[in-house]
């Protein structure tokens, strides 16, 4: 059944209180809210309540067994969800909250088993955005919130792609404008014997590492097949648009000419070619005649997570039926930007040597 869903426009730094309290009320109240974050666009629920948070999954069409982040607008909050932390928690949440770090920890037994798909772990962060920082404290409460998006598709960066999904689906949507780092936030798991990442996000691994040296990081994707998850953003089909994405990997000066052969050879074939490409590859592509979306400079590894999910929209929207693209260089946020990829195209990636 489908629902009519509300568009609010609030200022980014400075919201009103009176446009908020709405969205507030309907998080009190069991209901769904869309709102910007300094990552993605999340969509919320009261993460204390059940069967609110259980209309996350039917909104997006996402399986239970894959976890949800609970959002928090103060440290204060953290003794009523996780339990059992150790003392590195409370120093990485004074070092980097707000901001796009997730932590893992024992889970509080208030949170319900639907957030964390019947695990005993919860995922916990504080968003940098003054739009749900104001939205949590009206509402007073913690608030579960994956992507606001359909299961699997790329992550909003702006209300419009929220829409283009949800709409119709949820009740409200608070429009802030595109997110400022455009991938989701780093996951840490603390629960272990020794600090592992789940998934790389916008907080590199390079900035953790004078605080928690051990930390590391190991590639890993988790099947669709019911069991559940550790953390959000582990299966391997994530981030996808709905139109095939060729992910080539390797020295530059082999990739690119590979790209330009296979775009030739796809052309010629009658197909529509999208490319995403940064800025200092275009030039080459412009003869060829598909559709190019600019990532920005590959020198600027934070334009490029930020462009990245909605240049993959705007080529899907554009109708070809293909995209192609590279890696980028896997210090900083290409980590986070690498492992996009890799999941948008279920771990297809052409190695070219």
């Amino acid at each position: 059944m489908s629902i009519e869903t509300r568009v609010v426009k609030v200022d980014k730094e400075n919201p009103d209180p009176a446009l908020l309290q709405t969205a507030a009320d309907l998080l009190a109240c069991g209901e769904l809210v869309a709102f910007p974050t300094e990552t993605v666009y999340g969509l919320g629920a009261n993460a204390l309540d059940s069967d609110a948070v259980s209309k996350i999954f039917v909104a997006k069409g996402r399986p239970l067994s894959d976890p949800l982040i609970v959002h928090i607008y103060s440290i204060s909050q953290m003794d009523e969800i996780a339990v059992n932390m150790p003392p590195v928690a409370w120093d990485l949440a004074h070092a980097f909250w707000p901001g796009p770090l997730t932590i893992v920890l024992p889970k509080h037994r208030r949170i319900p088993a639907n957030v964390s798909a019947g695990l005993e772990t919860v995922a916990v962060r504080m968003p940098n955005h003054r739009v749900p920082h104001a939205l949590f404290r009206l509402a007073d409460l913690p608030v579960v919130a994956p992507s606001a998006n359909l299961f699997s598709r790329p992550s909003p960066t702006t209300a419009q792609h929220v829409l283009d999904d949800l709409g119709g689906r949820i009740p409200m949507i608070l429009d802030g404008g595109a997110t400022e780092i455009g991938v989701e936030s780093t996951v840490l798991d603390l629960t272990g014997d020794r600090p592992l990442i789940l998934r790389p996000g916008g907080l590199p691994i390079e900035v953790l590492r004078p605080l928690i040296p051990t930390v590391s990081y190991t590639p890993r994707y988790a099947a669709l097949d019911g069991t559940s998850a550790p953390s959000p953003g582990m299966l391997l089909k994530h981030y996808s648009p709905s139109v095939q994405v060729l992910l080539f990997h390797g020295a530059v000066d082999h990739v690119l000419p590979r790209i330009e052969r296979t775009t030739r050879k796809l052309l010629e074939e009658g197909k529509a070619v999208g490319l995403m490409l940064s800025q200092e590859d275009e030039a080459r592509f412009d003869p060829l005649g598909a559709t190019v979306a600019s990532l920005g400079s590959e020198d600027n590894l934070g334009q490029i997570a930020q462009n990245l999910f909605a240049r993959m929209r705007e080529l899907e929207r554009s109708g070809v039926d293909v995209i192609l693209t590279r890696t980028f260089d896997s210090h900083g946020l290409g980590l986070a930007i690498a492992d996009r990829l890799i999941r948008a195209t279920e771990g297809k990636v052409i190695e070219v040597r």
